[in-house]
């Protein structure tokens, strides 16, 4: 067509179609869900593909996704609500404080996030802990700074790069990785990248920008711990982390047990993703609810009331996974996968650029991270000996890099820290790039080992 080669205009008309959701999302402020259905209708048409064929391959692709991330999320989202209305997450952070002392302080707040950070989204986090951050830097009269960049890092690190996450779960449905090695993996390179990242260079910049927070914001959430008794430090981690240590059990079941082992067979049951946060909520439900004392009506209120936010993010995800699916339909995928072969780029280096130029573009990890392996997923059947779970964490760390003015978390950490836009940029965007390359750099390193 036009004179090009068949592949060619597909790669083509790849870079136009993702120029062209680039651009509805950020010029003409298109909904990210609406503009991925444009997308991948136009990717469908434009490549050739029959009607009925274009339609079936994004309602399977829409579907395959939320078969498995809907549910996650829905788990998910119920159970860091019933951590935040328990006290949970303030007893964790308060545990670790009194461990640290005021001197670490810092290393407390950037491990406090990464451990209340695990079952939850990043936002839900941030606004869980933020308080904490207020507290703690008007109790020990630390920089607001020094406290809340290893907060941030905590919870970027294990948002990009642990399931059950959003971003890891996507990639690995696309990729057919493995859930357990990916989080054992995940979790070796988040905790140095978030040190790094955090608490490293958190005392650096705070030197620099000590930061003032908004006093209003700090009068009305840096409030005193209720009165109440809070869940047990114990508690509280044995119900965050029981998903977590049921999806490593399961994988080394998988590892040491032969199949049609009971007991692997047990594990493979309670091991899954779904099994396993189901489980946990399930626990969270006394742990956090009956324990504490919080009846079965106001319960059901809460897991109500904490469904409502995901409802759109469920929805792009979905979209993204229908466009995901109208990348590989097409073709493109294979054109660009024979391209990585022929060029002889490293499969984890071409997933965290794809992923890094999608994350800067657009703003939206999630939207980088389900292009991003939609697009590199070819290279796996083409490249003998991939590790799929180190491209899920390539992606993720990419999806993290450079937030700027696109990004809804930019603004966030901006307003809460009463930053300009320049500080923020020197903290917030500075922090999340790092986190992505010292990433990359770690995961590198792994896949010399695994």
């Amino acid at each position: 067509m036009f004179g090009m080669s068949h592949e060619t205009f597909l790669l083509l008309d790849a870079v136009v179609t993702v120029i062209g959701l680039i651009i509805l999302i950020t010029k003409f402020k298109f909904h990210p869900f609406i503009a991925l259905i444009i997308a991948a209708a136009f990717l469908g048409l434009t490549s050739g593909m029959p009607i009925g064929t274009i339609i079936k391959a994004f309602q399977d692709g829409f579907g395959g996704v939320l078969g498995f991330v809907g549910i996650i999320l829905a788990l998910g989202t119920m159970l860091g609500k019933m951590m935040a209305e328990s006290g949970g997450a303030d007893q964790i952070a308060q545990t670790l404080i009194r461990a640290f002392g005021k001197d670490k302080v810092q290393w407390a707040m950037m491990f406090a996030a990464f451990l209340v950070g695990i079952p939850l989204f990043f936002e839900i986090g941030f606004v869980l802990l933020i308080p904490l951050v207020f507290i703690v830097a008007r109790r020990t009269g630390v920089s607001i700074i020094k406290i809340g960049i290893p907060l941030l890092a905590g919870l970027s690190a294990v948002h990009g790069l642990v399931p059950p996450h959003p971003g890891p779960l996507l990639a690995i449905g696309v990729f057919g990785a493995d859930i357990g090695k990916t989080i054992l993996y995940g979790l070796i390179v988040a905790l140095p990248t978030a040190i790094i990242a955090g608490p490293i260079y958190g005392t650096f910049i705070a030197k620099y920008i000590p930061g003032h927070p908004n006093q209003e914001l700090v009068d009305q959430l840096a409030r005193e711990p209720d009165a109440k008794e809070l869940p047990s430090f114990s508690i509280t981690l044995i119900t965050v982390l029981l998903p977590v240590f049921l999806m490593l059990l399961k994988t080394f079941a998988d590892v040491v047990l032969p199949e049609g082992n009971f007991f692997r067979s047990f594990m493979d049951l309670i091991g899954h993703p779904i099994s396993a946060l189901l489980l946990a909520l399930l626990l969270s439900l006394y742990t956090f609810g009956h324990r504490q004392g919080i009846g079965s009506n106001q319960i059901l209120k809460l897991l109500d009331a904490s469904l409502a936010p995901t409802a759109a993010i469920i929805l792009i995800i979905g979209a993204g996974g229908g466009f995901k699916q109208m990348l590989v339909t097409s073709g493109v995928g294979d054109v660009i996968g024979h391209m990585a072969v022929n060029a002889q780029i490293s499969p984890i280096l071409l997933a965290w650029l794809v992923a890094a130029v999608i994350r800067i573009a657009t703003g939206s990890a999630t939207v980088a991270t389900i292009t991003g392996a939609g697009i590199v997923v070819p290279v796996v059947g083409m490249i003998p000996g991939v590790n799929r779970e180190l491209l899920v964490l390539a992606t993720g760390a990419g999806s993290l890099i450079l937030s700027h003015v696109n990004d809804a978390g930019f603004w966030l950490v901006k307003q809460y820290f009463n930053m300009t836009v320049a500080e923020t940029f020197k903290t917030w965007t500075a922090m999340e790039t790092i986190l992505s390359v010292v990433g990359l750099g770690f995961i590198l390193l792994l896949s010399m080992f695994v």
